[in-house]
């Protein structure tokens, strides 16, 4: 059935001067404007919309792909504010997203950018947003397993590191300690479960961990190698900090896959770094 806030695939029904109607499965019909349709389409072609409210609250449907849908978490920036509430932008042509007031934890600025939540208002209908996570981003249950590949979406920063959601549901944690690259808030990012404790706490990693982690490492060194001409001033000696920067992993993995690719013959190293083999 039509619902707000979900990308569907829809079957045109006909066309009128307005654009072209879309139809599911049960016939319900909805607009798709004549900025997104083109000569070519015709009565039976399939397409793939967003459907969301109108101003004028019809439901109507677009190509265009939004920012967030319905059950997701993202970094919204506010573009307006009235009496009612502020206005986001969610990447649709001439249509925010509304963040009701009884919606909104703490002062919201226009021009500043906030982790929200978008979920299907049960009376209108309608897509909104929240500031206030507790009700759909929580750790019970876990719905994730160990070593698990996720997204996470980074919601705030501490001094221990990042405090993320995890595919949207879940509260995760990214350790400072653990991390080889910047990071900052908003940022969308593919991760992995590190470990679930007995208190459902969900610790996370950019990383995989063990045999994977240093194979998937080792062909990106190798890549590395080729794109910089065959040579990268890195070796056992090099600093942490140094590998880190370059490579965006810890020493300890670094090493394991420099190991790979001299036992491959891949690579070779010298006092200087370490380089593509004639053959690598």
């Amino acid at each position: 059935m039509l619902k707000a806030g979900r990308t569907q695939t829809l079957t045109v029904s006909r066309t009128t001067e307005h654009g072209i109607y879309l139809a599911d499965e049960e016939q319900a019909e909805v607009l798709l404007p004549n900025r997104y349709t083109s000569l070519a389409d015709k009565v039976g072609d399939r397409k793939e919309v967003f459907v969301y409210h109108d101003s004028e609250d019809r439901l109507v449907a677009t190509t265009e792909q939004p920012l967030l849908r319905v059950g997701e978490a993202g970094y919204l920036r506010v573009v307006d504010k009235t009496a009612h509430g502020a206005f986001l932008d969610w990447g649709l042509h001439g249509k925010d997203l509304f963040l009701p007031n009884r919606n909104q934890q703490g002062g919201i600025l226009i021009g500043h950018s906030y982790v929200v939540y978008l979920y299907e208002d049960n009376v209108t209908g309608r897509c909104v947003a929240t500031t206030k996570l507790k009700s759909f981003v929580n750790n019970d249950p876990i719905t994730v397993a160990e070593r698990q590949r996720v997204t996470l979406l980074v919601a705030s920063e501490s001094e221990i590191g990042y405090r993320v959601i995890v595919e949207n549901r879940h509260w995760g944690m990214l350790y400072r300690n653990q991390l080889f690259r910047p990071v900052a808030v908003g940022d969308r990012l593919t991760g992995y479960v590190r470990r679930i404790t007995g208190d459902n706490r969900i610790d996370v990693s950019l990383q995989q961990t063990g045999y994977v982690q240093v194979r998937d490492t080792a062909g990106e060194l190798l890549q590395l190698l080729r794109d910089n001409g065959g040579f990268l001033p890195l070796n056992d000696d090099s600093s942490p900090e140094e590998i880190a920067r370059l490579t965006r992993t810890s020493k300890k993995v670094f090493k394991r896959s420099l190991g790979v690719l001299l036992k491959s013959g891949e690579a070779e190293t010298t006092p200087e770094g370490m380089k593509l083999r004639n053959n690598g």
